[in-house]
């Protein structure tokens, strides 16, 4: 192990990391939180991450953006390759600085802000497609579910897992016309279905909390999402597979010069999200895993979740922040 990997992962199990991850989570989510129901989702992206890039300034890690707002010319932040924090070890970034835009535009449930941090290169390096995956939270036996089984035998399997019987099972799935038949079978076979309209990574990670009354994920969805949360599913024990979906050749010819050889590949868990990783999540709007935003006269009050792999340690920190010093033009 090289000099660099040694300090990577000694940085990775540093509490204080850990904290200045959902610092940024927090400046990520406050700055969306302003745009929270007016109806403009490119605003409150824009505000999002803004205040996530200005955050990372603060970071002391030699950052490089590996899921992001995509390439160079389409963002002018946050955008793939881009180097970020104040210096350090080598970390490959996921970021989504507002997970669920149209969430938080209309004032919906589950808008998050979301970091994952790992060593370099334990990220996979997914492009801006589609990703077909499925997912399940911690505690249950190895290949419980696979991508490439029917759905019926990856409820009955889930079920006989959980010493439950199927209908006492909750499948999450985009409300998407693509879903119709997975909707029907799951249906079909008595399970019960909880859709949600965006936000893919809340709904994988509403599978860990058993609070949430979410068993297992199903779908198409965001591929650089499906790493986000692969990285989250890493910290509980979760298990999730995905596979890239495809709409025309010139995306297939993208993602094999982002280095994935085989197009059609099924994706295990280590394979999305590998070696130590640390994940930050701060609630926009309320959903099944953390509150959003409550805003008041001279500031707001934040939920957020860190998670990290190496410990399997999972810690809620609400934050209280007073903007009675600060500018109104710095109030986030």
């Amino acid at each position: 192990m090289s000099m660099e990997q040694q300090g990577a992962r000694e940085l990775l199990s540093d509490r204080n990391l850990a904290l200045e991850l959902v610092r940024v989570t927090e400046a990520a989510a406050l700055a969306a939180s302003r745009w929270m129901g007016l109806g403009n989702k490119n605003e409150a992206d824009g505000a999002a991450v803004t205040a996530m890039r200005r955050a990372f300034d603060t970071v002391e890690i030699s950052g490089t953006v590996v899921i992001g707002e995509g390439e160079m010319d389409e963002a002018p932040m946050l955008y793939i390759g881009e180097k970020v924090g104040s210096g350090g070890p080598a970390m490959d970034i996921a970021v989504d600085p507002l997970e669920g835009t149209n969430l938080c535009a209309k004032g919906g449930p589950n808008a998050l802000a979301v970091i994952a941090l790992a060593e370099h290169g334990k990220f996979l390096h997914a492009p801006d497609i589609y990703m077909d995956k499925i997912a399940v939270g911690g505690g249950l036996p190895p290949g419980v579910v696979d991508l490439d089984a029917s759905i019926e035998d990856n409820l009955r399997n889930l079920a006989r897992a959980k010493n439950c019987d199927i209908s006492d099972l909750v499948a999450c799935l985009l409300d998407r016309e693509r879903h119709e038949e997975k909707i029907a079978r799951i249906r079909a076979l008595g399970a019960r279905i909880m859709l949600i309209s965006d936000g893919d990574v809340a709904g994988v990670m509403a599978t860990t909390q058993p609070e949430s009354g979410v068993d297992i994920f199903f779908g198409i969805g965001g591929a650089p999402e499906g790493v986000l949360a692969a990285a989250a599913l890493r910290c509980v024990g979760g298990q999730m597979q995905g596979r890239l979906v495809f709409e025309n050749e010139e995306q297939i010819a993208r993602s094999r010069d982002m280095g994935i050889a085989d197009p059609h590949r099924k994706f295990e868990l280590l394979e999305l999200a590998a070696g130590d990783v640390l994940f930050a999540a701060t609630g926009v709007t309320s959903g099944a895993m953390l509150r959003g935003v409550r805003r008041f006269g001279h500031g707001a009050v934040t939920h957020s979740v860190v998670m990290r792999s190496k410990s399997g340690t999972v810690r809620y920190v609400e934050a209280h922040h007073s903007y009675a010093t600060k500018p109104a033009a710095q109030h986030y």
